[in-house]
């Protein structure tokens, strides 16, 4: 008795060479997104705008811009605590994005060892 695989499945050495030249384009195209990602700049402010944040999706802070209210000498820590939660916001805000796009373009496959 033959068993009958459904379409795309088996098909020998030519379907397993299109799936091969399938993953090698996936890779290619993750690897172009990525570039483009990580020249992407993302601007983000923290404490009511008093600390902006500008980065890159590489995570590189290019600046930090602070307001001359945060600069009084009493209020050392205050500027600490916002320019901690100004980079964190920077650095999750371009983590979501990346992951955002790498996955309309894999369509949430996982694929361990690959992305």
């Amino acid at each position: 008795m033959k068993v009958r695989l459904p379409q795309g499945m088996g098909g020998g050495p030519g379907n397993m060479n299109q799936m091969i030249k399938q993953a090698q384009k996936m890779q290619e195209d993750m690897a172009t997104l990525q570039a483009e990602l990580d020249a992407k700049e993302y601007n983000v402010s923290a404490g009511g705008g008093m600390v902006k944040i500008s980065i890159l999706g590489s995570k590189e802070v290019k600046a930090i811009e602070i307001s001359p209210a945060l600069l009084d000498p009493e209020e050392v820590e205050d500027l600490q605590d916002i320019l901690v939660a100004a980079v964190n916001e920077a650095i999750k805000t371009v983590e979501t994005e990346n992951q955002s796009e790498m996955s309309k373009l894999t369509g949430n496959i996982s694929m361990p060892g690959l992305f």
